[in-house]
């Protein structure tokens, strides 16, 4: 028997420590959104006159990463749709992750991609963008109805294509003559809409909603109600929902974090055959996620960067982990002269220490000098497989 089939014979006759995985995932919409009732009662309210066939407000969520914006948003509209359906009302829901490759990152994709949700298809290229929205205007106003537009991560649609696409969206209504549109804007960045347009923002932000991040305690008791769902019983060792919670809470209350925390501490838990999840599962799940989140933000990044991040990680390993500002300047410009890249302005170079910092890959301390003025101590906040990895990356850029 090779060793392949013997791991999945092992795997086979081993009991499941999960009863309900799915129910960790991070696309998994639950029937109740615990600590986010009144968040959901406001979009409720904002949203309820399409069900009387009136244009509803146009809504801006906005909050950090695992606030249960997304969440709270799709349980609300599942149940217009549900409502809308029993009483034959007219309300179309049109939901778009902005983040998405080839179906956001042109104007032209993104109402392609509207077209393709009344059913019809559109050439992916090729034509003029009016031709498009002309296209997607007759499908709108074919007969009367409200048409709801949920665009999720709207901060990176403006990004690539700029705050233009916005303009266009908020002014389709004086195209329309049978039906309205409504647009639900969801982001990230908590300073987006200060970037865009005037004329933009005030039409797109006719409602604010504000998703605080969840504290330790709530995101515990997110954990416990999910727990209960996707794990047999007694398949928890006592303090890891309480230690897991502790982990989201210290990255900015991310309950989806904490989610796929506590799901990847269960796989780890399976896949040596143990009966329950321990806190060291849980500690090898932080590591392997950890290494993944950083390798991601680090491999997306431009040049200038990660030669600054190369410059943080040669001084970490040589000077005893910490170090100030002018000596990271002084090993960055080494690294730009022995690639022919051209350096960046100490200014911006510190904007992109305090951006690293933000990112939690570096601990940036300001210290005073006295007469000599300030500057900052930075040392590395990331683990040590996380490291070798983003050296790898880097490494390969610059020799």
């Amino acid at each position: 028997m090779s060793k392949a089939t013997e791991t999945f014979e092992r795997f086979l006759s081993t009991n499941s420590i999960f009863k309900k995985k799915e129910v960790l995932q991070a696309n998994y919409t639950p029937e109740n959104i615990p600590h986010r009732e009144e968040q959901i009662e406001q979009i409720a309210k904002i949203l309820a006159p399409a069900l009387k066939l009136n244009k509803p407000s146009n809504l801006f969520i906005y909050g950090k990463t695992g606030t249960g914006k997304t969440l709270s948003v799709i349980h609300t509209t599942n149940k217009i749709k549900e409502l809308a359906e029993q009483r034959a009302t007219p309300v179309k829901i049109i939901y778009v992750n902005c983040k998405l490759k080839k179906v956001a990152d042109t104007e032209y994709r993104l109402i392609a991609q509207f077209i393709r949700e009344f059913g019809k298809e559109i050439a992916t290229t090729g034509l003029p963008t009016d031709e498009v929205y002309k296209y997607f205007f007759k499908l709108v106003d074919q007969k009367k109805q409200i048409v709801i537009l949920v665009l999720d991560e709207i901060d990176q649609l403006v990004k690539k294509t700029g705050d233009e696409i916005m303009y266009n969206l908020t002014r389709i209504n004086s195209e329309l003559k049978e039906s309205q549109i409504a647009i639900v804007g969801i982001s990230n960045d908590l300073v987006f809409t200060d970037n865009l347009d005037p004329r933009v923002k005030s039409t797109l932000s006719e409602e604010e909603i504000i998703f605080k991040p969840y504290d330790a305690l709530q995101i515990q008791d997110i954990l416990t109600q999910r727990a209960k769902e996707a794990f047999k019983e007694n398949a928890l060792s006592q303090g890891v929902i309480a230690k897991c919670a502790a982990y989201a809470a210290r990255e900015h209350g991310d309950a989806r974090r904490a989610l796929e925390l506590l799901r990847i501490a269960g796989e780890v838990a399976e896949r040596e055959g143990a009966e329950k999840v321990e806190i060291r599962h849980l500690d090898e799940a932080e590591e392997k996620l950890e290494k993944e989140r950083v390798v991601d933000i680090v491999s997306s990044q431009p040049k200038q960067f990660q030669a600054i991040l190369y410059s943080v990680l040669l001084l970490s390993a040589k000077n005893s982990k910490i170090f100030e500002t002018g000596e990271l300047y002084n090993t960055y410009r080494k690294i730009c002269m022995s690639v022919n890249l051209r350096p960046l302005t100490q200014r911006r170079v510190s904007d992109i220490i305090g951006e690293l910092d933000m990112l939690g890959i570096i601990n940036a301390r300001i210290i005073s000098k006295g007469r000599y003025g300030r500057t900052r101590e930075i040392s590395l906040a990331i683990n040590k497989s996380a490291e070798q990895k983003i050296m790898e990356i880097v490494e390969k850029e610059f020799h």
